[in-house]
Formats: C-alpha cells, structure tokens, sequence
C-alpha cells in the first residue's frame, strides 16, 4: 500500500526556497504522514506581486493533481495563490500557509505584525485579511524591501528582519510576528531570540494544520475517512 503524502507545493521557481521549506518542515514528520515538498519550475523566480501570484495557479493545480499519493496539500506562498481553486479540485484537505499563519498567530497574541518582503506584497495582504475579517487584530504590516532572491543573503536579511520585527513590536505594538514569505523560514529563531516575540514560520503553521486535519480526517467537503 502506496504511503499517503502531505504534498507542499511552492509555486515558484526556487529550489533554495524550497529547501528552506523542507528544513523548515522537517520537526513535523513525526506523525506517520510523510510529507513531499515540491518545486512547481514553471512558475516565476520568485511571487511578488499579484500577477505573478495568479499565472501560477493553473499549472499548480496540474502538478497537485499528478500527486497520485496525496493525502492533502499545502499552498507554500504568502498570498495562498488558487487556494479556493485547488479546494473545488480536490476533496482532500488544502490549507494555504497565509491563511494557517493568520489563524496559528491569533492563538499566539492579541495583535500580529506581519513582516513583509516588498511593499508591493502589502495590498495582497490586506485584502487578504480584510476576506478573513481579522483587520481588527493587525498590528503592522511592514515592507523589509527585499525581493525573495535577497532573502538568500543571511547577513542583510536577518538584519532587516529583526529591525522590522522590532519596529513592528515597539511601534505597532504587535505581541506575535508573522513571516511574510516563505523564503523566510530559516530565519524563525533568530528573530524569535532577537524580539523576544512568537514568531510564525508560515510553512510550518500549514504544515502542522494540514496534518492535523488529515489525521482527523477533516476537510472543507467533508470527512475524508467516509
């Protein structure tokens, strides 16, 4: 009998972003379901903006479909790119990492900061929040101004991240920080250690929600068990 599968899609191009997700992931296969994270190599170099997020949704939802052994699926980019579309494809469990690190950082604090890479991502954000009616609970959400390729770059990215992470803190007033990219996820600790907050590693909020459910056999058409 084939193993089911957690498959994590990252609908861009990076590979180096899928790694970090892989690692990122890695304290969660514990629970019998093994997990599979994918590289959709059609997709741009990096999701910055709208446009980019919607011309990966058709051949993201041809890759999920080809995943013969799934047990669910996780959308790995901040903005949750065809979420609604995989989930009228599939009856198996979808969870989009913007919306489990939203709904993981409400449990976490009363007002969550968000740090995003550019400040073109801001407005996906927030309309984004404003569809799950939790604008009331945002702290901040700021623009590191840092592509997802520069991410890559240890020194300059850790350093903007703890200085909006503590501006988000000191200014916003956020008591839990959401990482905004999922090219982020190496970084957690160090911000988490730096701001003396909770910090939400998006992927690994999905990640553990997805999980979750299909250990429950839980899904948005019903009980997957049945």
């Amino acid at each position: 009998m084939t193993q089911k599968t957690l498959i994590i899609i990252n609908p861009n191009a990076s590979q180096t972003v899928t790694d970090g997700i892989k690692a990122a992931v890695d304290p969660l296969r514990v629970n019998g379901t093994a997990i599979r994270c994918l590289t959709l190599t059609s997709g741009p170099p990096a999701i910055e903006n709208q446009m980019q997020a919607d011309l990966t949704i058709a051949p993201m939802l041809r890759l999920a479909a080809a995943q013969d052994d799934a047990a669910g699926y996780v959308i790995a980019c901040f903005g949750d790119p065809g979420l609604h579309a995989l989930r009228d494809q599939t009856d198996l469990p979808v969870v989009g990492i913007q919306e489990a690190a939203v709904m993981t950082a409400l449990t976490l604090g009363q007002r969550f900061g968000v740090i995003a890479i550019l400040p073109a991502s801001i407005p996906r954000h927030l309309r984004a929040f404003g569809a799950m009616g939790v604008l009331d609970r945002l702290a901040g959400d700021r623009a590191l101004g840092l592509g997802v390729a520069e991410l890559a770059n240890p020194e300059r990215s850790l350093h903007a991240m703890i200085g909006t992470g503590r501006k988000l803190r000191d200014e916003d007033g956020a008591n839990v920080l959401i990482m905004g990219c999922a090219g982020m996820a190496h970084y957690r600790t160090a911000v988490e250690d730096a701001t003396g907050l909770p910090v939400v590693e998006p992927c690994q909020a999905a990640a553990a929600m997805a999980l979750g459910q299909i250990t429950l056999g839980l899904s948005h058409k019903g009980n997957t068990h049945a």
